[in-house]
């Protein structure tokens, strides 16, 4: 078969010249008469055969190529790169660890997408070579790369993207990279963003609850700054900007201990789940009230936390995976920073 002959574009059609061209090509792979490593024609043959401007082509063959259906080789041309797709989008999406936050994220980020993509969860558990090691073995599978990048040292803490950690993320093409949960300024301005900036965030919504605050004596911090998964250390450094300017006394813990010193018109903060169940197992079995004794804000809401009218402080899960979707639906990277609230139900 003449290489040029499976490449149909109807001038009559209200179809895009170029999506033709794509369509065709996808086509051709998909009833096996192309086949991957065969060579196909050269924007310039596909110009003159078609009688199509040259950027007319040039845009298919650069949607093909994003979508990694073909490639190109320097003085050579171009080639098809896998011949084992289907029509859908081949997403792969990265998180640090799997917990009802993170899933959340990723039901909605599916759920958006729907029947135009098949997406693929890895866990990497914020170990910096599980994480290298997925992306070095993976890249070349997939059309769209989802990341949310947390990662650990030897210590345990928290740490940002390391140099080698950057140069992976930087050998997938930004137009095909969302970056989650964080702002790398480091990485290209084309790639999507939607991220939390937890110093300010933490800050801005417990200076919006500020009357409720104000009416305890001392606010605690329950920060686990040694956690299998550790977070964000801006946590920490946002709750004290509050406490400082605000004349609040205030302490940061590790966790919630076993016959804790418990003091009436304390507030907690608690960020997980365990010393939230553990302070509230307390607090029962001391007959205190939360919301009027002690008070309680959780980091992160989850409907069981709706359910026990505990006060939460917490971005929108949901909207920040139906925004990546949305991202990849329309072929447009942003970046945006997502919504934090304070939630309050009658914890505080």
């Amino acid at each position: 078969m003449n290489s040029i002959e499976y490449i149909k574009v109807d001038v009559n059609s209200r179809i895009p010249k170029y999506k033709q061209i794509v369509d065709s090509v996808m086509d051709a792979i998909g009833k096996g008469l192309l086949e991957k490593g065969e060579k196909i024609p050269s924007i310039n043959e596909v110009s003159e055969e078609c009688l199509l401007s040259r950027d007319t082509v040039e845009k298919a063959y650069g949607i093909l190529r994003r979508q990694n259906i073909i490639e190109s080789v320097k003085g050579k041309g171009y080639y098809v790169a896998r011949a084992d797709f289907s029509s859908k989008i081949k997403v792969l999406f990265l998180i640090n660890k799997l917990s009802t936050y993170k899933m959340r994220i990723f039901n909605s980020f599916v759920q958006t997408l729907g029947s135009k993509a098949q997406v693929d969860l890895f866990i990497y558990h914020c170990e910096p070579s599980v994480f290298k090691d997925i992306l070095a073995k993976r890249a070349k599978e997939y059309d769209q790369f989802v990341i949310m990048p947390h990662f650990k040292n030897e210590h345990l803490q928290h740490m940002g993207c390391t140099g080698e950690i950057l140069e992976v993320i930087r050998k997938i093409p930004e137009e095909r990279l969302i970056i989650l949960d964080r702002n790398i300024l480091s990485l290209s301005m084309k790639a999507g963003r939607i991220y939390q900036d937890f110093s300010e965030d933490i800050y801005v919504a417990l200076s919006k609850g500020l009357d409720k605050v104000k009416k305890y004596q001392k606010i605690i911090l329950v920060y686990p700054s040694k956690s299998v998964y550790p977070y964000p250390k801006g946590i920490v450094s946002g709750f004290i900007k509050f406490c400082a300017e605000h004349a609040i006394d205030y302490e940061v813990l590790d966790e919630i201990y076993d016959s804790m010193e418990l003091q009436l018109h304390d507030l907690f903060i608690i960020i997980e789940e365990a010393d939230l169940v553990n302070l509230v197992k307390q607090l029962r079995d001391r007959h205190y009230k939360f919301g009027e004794d002690i008070g309680i804000i959780s980091y992160n809401d989850t409907p069981l936390k709706e359910l026990l009218g505990i006060t939460v402080i917490s971005t929108d899960f949901t909207k920040m995976g139906t925004e990546a979707a949305e991202m990849i639906l329309q072929d447009k990277k942003i970046t945006q920073k997502n919504d934090f609230n304070l939630i309050d139900r009658h914890s505080v």
